[in-house]
């Protein structure tokens, strides 16, 4: 698959085309909800929280594309850090409505004191550290095992898969103190705001797309870096790479790292917009969805990314509403068509169109 490398500027035309069109978006959705009800235009308050959870996921295809598309590893097991920046939130929104006793769970499990790793969560400013510290500590301490060790290809992806689906049975764990199978949830505020209130979700759906634009230029800044480069010739030629003297290990982690983070970023966001975190969000299945939706949009494309993960995303709200037991089987079917007819994804699919179009023109020219 033939990959290019974003241009040298940061803000170049396409990208200051993304952010203005992410920022446009926004406004205009934040906008419409704040009509009255009757007024023609008006979004319900329900659709800018779909629209959220849509933009959350977003962001996680933005962490997979980094890992996947420009250092091409294959992740299974990406959602353990999307799930532990969301849990790391959900102590803290638990703690909010608790107050200064116990979150309810643990009342009816007969706790009489907070476990030890609760006490960050009754500050927002350590929540927002422990979002990115704990998933990155996790990806630091995995990528020490994995990657000096040489571990690669479809090892390293199974390995991820086991990580995930071992969280995922320990967070089923009462003795775990979260909540075990239901999870966190009863979330009544955060930062002393009302979560219910339209105004908090609103201000929450403008904070997710800063933080989508703040996700892309980060990665992008790392890609058009000297360590971009590095990353993509570790991905084209990993040997070669090593023996003109870099240390392919390093390179690996830091971008699994900083991959991790941002996932972690995203299941923040994610939790407070459905109100809710419980141990499925560990499942492989939710990994391998993120797979599919860079896969659609063109991985090594950033744009392909965000734009494959809400395709997949609204064609799952449609089905689980309209045709709930097919769901799985319209996402295989999309993964095999991928596959087969797309393996550039949507946004490798335009430069053939363009290719296709030009042709006619070119041989009546000729003639």
């Amino acid at each position: 698959m033939d990959f290019t490398l974003p241009q040298e500027r940061l803000f170049s035309r396409k990208c200051r085309l993304f952010l203005y069109l992410v920022a446009l978006g926004a406004v205009l959705i934040v906008t419409a909800a704040l009509l009255p009800p009757h007024v023609p235009g008006h979004i319900p308050i329900f659709v800018v929280t779909t629209l959220g959870k849509y933009l959350c996921y977003a962001i996680l295809a933005l962490s997979v594309d980094l890992l996947w598309g420009y250092l091409g590893i294959l992740t299974l097991g990406h959602c353990a850090f999307f799930a532990l920046g969301g849990y790391a939130m959900g102590m803290y929104l638990a703690l909010q409505g608790a107050g200064d006793g116990l979150p309810e769970f643990m009342s009816f499990l007969n706790y009489t004191e907070l476990p030890w790793y609760w006490y960050g969560g009754h500050s927002l400013v350590a929540t927002m550290l422990l979002i990115v510290a704990v998933p990155g500590a996790l990806a630091l301490v995995f990528g020490l095992m994995t990657f000096h060790s040489r571990v690669s290809g479809v090892y390293l992806s199974i390995i991820t898969q086991a990580l995930t689906y071992g969280l995922m049975l320990a967070f089923f764990l009462n003795e775990l103190g979260l909540g075990g199978n239901n999870g966190l949830t009863g979330f009544k505020t955060i930062a002393g705001f009302d979560l219910s209130s339209d105004s908090t979700r609103l201000t929450l759906f403008a904070l997710i797309a800063l933080a989508l634009m703040g996700s892309f230029l980060v990665i992008r800044y790392v890609l058009i870096s000297r360590l971009g480069r590095v990353i993509i010739a570790v991905r084209d030629a990993e040997a070669r790479t090593r023996f003109i003297g870099y240390r392919v290990e390093n390179v690996k982690l830091m971008v699994f790292v900083l991959s991790a983070m941002i996932a972690g970023v995203a299941g923040a966001l994610y939790v407070p917009m459905v109100g809710i975190i419980n141990p499925g969000e560990f499942s492989p299945l939710n990994s391998i969805e993120i797979i599919i939706c860079v896969a659609l949009g063109g991985r090594g494309h950033l744009y392909g990314a965000i734009l494959g993960a809400i395709l997949v995303h609204v064609a799952k709200t449609w089905f689980t509403q309209v045709l709930p037991d097919y769901w799985l089987f319209a996402l295989g079917g999309l993964f095999v068509v991928v596959t087969v007819f797309m393996p550039q994804g949507v946004l490798g699919l335009l430069p053939q169109l363009k290719a296709k179009l030009k042709l006619p023109l070119a041989v009546g020219g000729a003639a």
